[in-house]
């Protein structure tokens, strides 16, 4: 993302680091935060300090920057462990609640006119998808997960039937930036169509 300004927004992260992580709240998991094992991210060094922000224990940091207008061009966010309603630690009530707070505060934020949401998880929660993924490479597509995005810009009574993955949020980012294409999207895209498959979608088809 160069030149665009973004921060990941990590719930409880502050609270980790002041060894306030009390089970099973906030339950802040480690292995869920991003670039663990990236050298220019490792603590104390200036792109962990610029990109990587507490969300606060409830999403309170993320929500005050939401509140404040502030949030950066994109914005990414996870929230702590007992809201994110994983099975076996989290519950779906807690979860689904806390999500639709953060959704609330992003519809009354100053930016919300100019703002795209999508909301999606790292797995199905399931054993079993009916649908088959198409056929690219080994490494992909996966099964099917949920997503959805909210956005003043969101078409209204239209079912959108467009192929997306995980990487079209970074397709659609590609596209608004005027960035780069990632090379693995390239390589995803030739796989897809040395399969007879299309390649993957950007979003805009829902806007």
């Amino acid at each position: 993302l160069k030149g665009i300004s973004w921060p990941w927004y990590s719930g409880a992260w502050q609270a980790a680091l002041d060894g306030k992580n009390a089970t099973p709240v906030p339950n802040f998991q480690f292995h869920h935060q991003p670039f663990n094992y990236f050298a220019a991210y490792a603590p104390g060094t200036p792109a962990r300090a610029e990109h990587i922000k507490d969300g606060g224990l409830g999403g309170e940091e993320f929500i005050k920057a939401i509140d404040d207008g502030k949030l950066p061009q994109v914005s990414f966010y996870k929230p702590q462990g007992n809201l994110n309603e994983h099975a076996g630690y989290a519950d779906v009530t807690s979860g689904d609640q806390h999500l639709a707070d953060i959704v609330s505060h992003l519809e009354k934020s100053p930016q919300w006119a100019h703002m795209l949401v999508v909301v999606t998880y790292d797995e199905n929660g399931g054993f079993w998808d009916h649908v088959a993924p198409p056929k690219a490479d080994r490494w992909g597509p996966g099964n099917r997960v949920p997503a959805f995005i909210i956005s003043p810009y969101a078409k209204m009574g239209v079912v959108d039937h467009t192929q997306y993955d995980t990487t079209s949020i970074l397709r659609f980012i590609t596209n608004r930036y005027d960035l780069p294409v990632l090379q693995g999207i390239v390589a995803r895209d030739r796989a897809l169509r040395n399969n007879d498959q299309p390649p993957m979608g950007d979003l805009t088809a829902a806007l």
